[in-house]
């Protein structure tokens, strides 16, 4: 809990019961309007973000939650926990009563879908009608509709003690009203007579409905909206992985120095004061303050930085950085809750339940769509029972007009449209994780990219060598790689990476030494030779002639890293290091552009270093020298000023970003974390994807809205024939397999679509 105002407290409750986005909506809606709450309820996470006043309590809450018709749990309590494992609200537990629930939904789903094909196949195939086909078809249909549908009755009899109706009432009803009318029709009608066939015409015509059944009406919907469901939730349930992958980067033990000895321990624990053993290649337990030792610290994976930390005794030093260099000794400073890292998931954890839940367009309209249906069927009966037809007529109408209601199409709309975009995309690189994620699109207008590995590679590279007169490049090269080559550093990887590929086999150095801050020294053929700062020349008499001088200034105006090479006394070379510029990026950001979308740089490093790859790949927009904790604060910021921000990341630093963003895209080459966090994952790591995903998404979401409005059209429009008693079964059928065949025919065209060349 946090408190956010003075006398005011911040809870975060575990939902449960909620089935769709307007369940979310309604418990909003209750909880604010309790005396001194604020609270927002996200239906992606299932959790409720509660500031509330001193006067209100934690019970009065669930109270309200509970009297809403669903349920609520308080957080776990705090424990002291470090880094890797703080205890973050929001964060996953790790046994999820979500995988329950998932496991239950995949069992009636099977269960369905193999009981539910040969009903719909007797009905729908008169061959197949044997004299007691519809027999079978009750044995087959009853678990379908009973247990296979149960979460749908379940759902709707919640909804209504609350004067509340859904997508769940409208399946339960027609699928209710399809199963009861084929009962009273086997057993008190005429439809249980031996040899009883359903004749495939198509003839428009009144019938008191005691020979008709509509079993596979029932069972097919049912089947069809529980696979919709159950791919939904599944989605829906990776929504705290983010907060399980950020917690997953740190050390998961420490080498900690007492009483003369080192001691290997869980680094949960670690206490303030500790002094741990960080070895080179090792990762930084926790926050604290290097007091022995120097090196160089990778720290990319948290700040973005591209350009390794060097440290040395009092610096600061944050827990979950890679130690690049030579050994360290730390005190802890924070663990726990404390650390950079905790607070980080904290970040992610806000900026998840602070999103605004997609409102399903399905449920918008079901919303008015459902009780219209009721309202239409009572009146109906009513109707033909004031003009005499008799109450087997009237009953047959106004159980048609449910029937036919019925959503057989619009349970296939969203997740067949889904299913074949998020296969094209999947085909290439692109992953979308839920239909929520796609009514984001259509509205974005400013697209903000993470600098490091996402504009640029990620890895330092060698751009230009500048040999003095009288050197060769090649020899240069051949050198100072052979040197470098024996380096740890990040920066001497990529000279001698360079100098391998370009001039082949390396010699072997002698006498190496690394100088902590400055650079390297050795013997490479007999010569004797240094790599490094300036200043490592400097310190032995070697000073660069002017021409260096000159170069070395225009590259570091460029935000470049440059180290001189000299041997034998004379400096021979200065080289150009930095995180390259990937080759697709400019493209990229020009069909970004086309797609109506302002490009932003966002990035940790300096602002010479952003301007210079701003400049190559095009962008006007640059915010630099952002610390991780403050890239979600930019989002907040761009969105306050009334855009409508879509983020592109691949750093643990970018997580909260992309969470905060109305849409997140991870590039799949980054970590975990940025991939949970995104809403949709480049899987190529190609810049240019982030385009054809948009493009991709926003075609999903046009083929499901076209897919919706199709499927109700044909509701709307059947009604009248079902309300006025002149809708045979095999009609209503053979209209809802077209309209089923149309929706699966549209969203089919999907596979037609191309990345743009």
């Amino acid at each position: 809990m946090t408190p956010r105002t003075p006398g005011a407290t911040r809870v975060e409750l575990a939902i449960s019961g909620m089935t769709c986005a307007s369940c979310a909506a309604r418990i909003e809606k209750k909880l604010n309007r309790m005396e001194g709450v604020d609270a927002t309820v996200n239906y992606a996470t299932e959790k409720a973000g509660v500031t509330f006043a001193e006067d209100v309590s934690l019970d009065d809450l669930i109270a309200t939650v509970e009297a809403t018709g669903y349920s609520a749990r308080p957080p776990e309590p705090s424990r002291s926990a470090p880094a890797v494992g703080a205890a973050v609200p929001g964060a996953p537990a790790e046994e999820e009563p979500a995988d329950a629930e998932l496991a239950s939904l995949r069992k009636r789903l099977v269960a369905a879908v193999v009981l539910a094909v040969p009903v719909i196949a007797m009905a729908m195939i008169p061959p197949l009608q044997f004299q007691y086909w519809q027999w079978l078809s009750l044995t087959l249909a009853a678990p379908v509709v009973v247990y296979a549908g149960l979460p749908f009755h379940r759902a709707a009899w919640t909804n209504a003690r609350h004067g509340a109706a859904t997508m769940d009432t409208l399946i339960s009803l027609g699928t209710s009203a399809a199963f009861l009318w084929s009962l009273w029709a086997l057993f008190l009608g005429t439809a249980g007579m031996p040899g009883m066939t359903h004749p495939f015409e198509f003839t428009i015509s009144r019938s008191d409905g005691s020979g008709n059944i509509y079993l596979e009406a029932a069972a097919g919907v049912t089947a069809f909206v529980l696979a919709g469901r159950y791919f939904e939730v599944r989605s829906k349930r990776k929504a705290g992985a983010a907060l399980k992958a950020l917690m997953e980067i740190g050390a998961r033990e420490v080498t900690v120095l007492r009483d003369g000895r080192e001691i290997t321990l869980p680094t949960a624990e670690l206490s303030v004061g500790d002094r741990f053993l960080v070895r080179p290649g090792e990762k930084i337990a926790t926050d604290g303050t290097v007091t022995e030792g120097s090196s160089a610290v990778d720290v990319s994976m948290l700040t973005g930085e591209s350009v390794p930390v060097e440290v040395s005794v009092g610096d600061p030093v944050t827990g979950a950085t890679l130690n690049a260099g030579g050994r360290l000794v730390v005190e802890a400073t924070r663990v726990g809750a404390d650390t950079q890292l905790a607070r980080m998931a904290q970040l992610v954890a806000d900026a998840q339940s602070g999103k605004a839940a997609a409102q399903r367009l399905a449920d918008r309209i079901s919303a008015v769509f459902v009780p219209v249906v009721m309202g239409l069927a009572l009146a109906t009966l009513g109707f033909w029972l004031a003009s005499g037809a008799g109450l087997t007529a009237a009953f047959t109408a106004a159980v048609a007009v449910l029937i036919i209601a019925c959503p057989c199409a619009l349970g296939l709309a969203t997740p067949t449209a889904l299913m074949v975009g998020t296969g094209r995309g999947a085909q290439l690189g692109i992953l979308i994780k839920g239909p929520e994620v796609l009514e984001t699109t259509r509205g974005v207008d400013t697209v903000v990219l993470d600098k490091t590995g996402t504009v640029t590679t990620g890895r330092m590279t060698l751009l230009k060598v500048h040999p003095a007169e009288g050197a060769a490049e090649s020899e240069v090269l051949r050198i100072a790689g052979a040197l470098e080559h024996a380096s740890e550093h990040p920066i001497a990887r990529a000279v001698a990476e360079a100098a391998a590929r370009e001039v082949g086999e390396l010699p072997a150095p002698e006498d190496f030494a690394n100088i902590p801050g400055l650079g390297v020294r050795g013997v490479v053929d007999g010569h004797a030779v240094l790599v490094g700062r300036r200043r490592l020349l400097s310190e032995r008499a070697v000073e660069l002639p002017e021409e260096l001088r000159n170069a070395e200034d225009l590259a570091e105006e460029q935000g470049r890293t440059v180290i001189a090479v000299a041997w034998d006394g004379e400096a021979r070379a200065v080289l150009e290091v930095a995180d390259a510029v990937k080759e697709t990026s400019a493209e990229a950001v020009r069909r970004l552009r086309a797609l109506g979308l302002s490009p932003i740089l966002l990035t940790g490093d300096n602002k010479a270093v952003a301007a210079s790859v701003a400049a190559e790949v095009g962008i006007d927009e640059v915010i630099a020298e952002v610390m991780p904790q403050d890239k979600a604060d930019v989002i907040a910021k761009l969105q306050a000023q009334g855009r409508r921000v879509a983020m592109v990341g691949d750093g643990v630093n970018d997580a909260a970003a992309l969470a905060r963003a109305d849409l997140g895209l991870a590039m799949g080459t980054g970590t975990d974390a940025a991939i949970e966090a995104g809403d949709l994952t480049l899987v190529r790591g190609d810049l240019r994807a982030a385009a054809d995903a948009i493009r991709l998404a926003r075609r999903t979401l046009g083929t499901i809205r076209t897919n919706l409005f199709w499927a109700f059209a044909y509701n709307v429009a059947a009604l009248p024939l079902a309300a006025t008693g002149l809708l045979s079964p095999m009609i209503a059928g053979a209209a809802m397999a077209f309209s089923s065949v149309f929706v699966v025919g549209n969203s089919l065209r999907l596979r037609g679509f191309r990345a743009a060349d």
